[in-house]
């Protein structure tokens, strides 16, 4: 989970812990995000789209170009509800949630989107 607000982070991480019981790692910023990536190999990545050092867009373009990050998966967090904006974003990684999100539901979207519901 990338994302630069605190608060959001600490409400995705708490929520896929207790709903999921997934290990929820977090960074603050999308360079922290991409050194993590690349130490944890995650099973997928949740990334914020506007942060102050790189946006989630250039991130999953980093993520994208270095051999043990390009196949994670990713989806954007964002608060741009423009239909246009989020099928772009849809196109780059694996799908898009809308901030604000319902922390008990969200563990379920991000299953359905990466294909692990079931």
């Amino acid at each position: 989970m990338v994302d630069d607000e605190e608060a959001i982070r600490a409400i995705v991480k708490a929520s896929l812990e207790f709903t999921a019981g997934w290990k929820v790692s977090t960074a603050a910023s999308a360079l922290d995000g991409l050194k993590m990536a690349k130490s944890e190999i995650p099973d997928a990545v949740l990334i914020d789209v506007m942060m102050p050092d790189l946006s989630g867009v250039e991130l999953l373009k980093q993520m994208r170009s270095h051999p043990l990050t390009a196949n994670i998966p990713a989806i954007f967090l964002t608060a741009q509800a423009d239909t246009a904006v989020q099928e772009r974003l849809s196109l780059l990684g694996e799908g898009v949630i809308l901030k604000p999100f319902e922390p008990v539901a969200i563990a379920q979207k991000i299953a359905s989107i990466l294909g692990w519901a079931g």
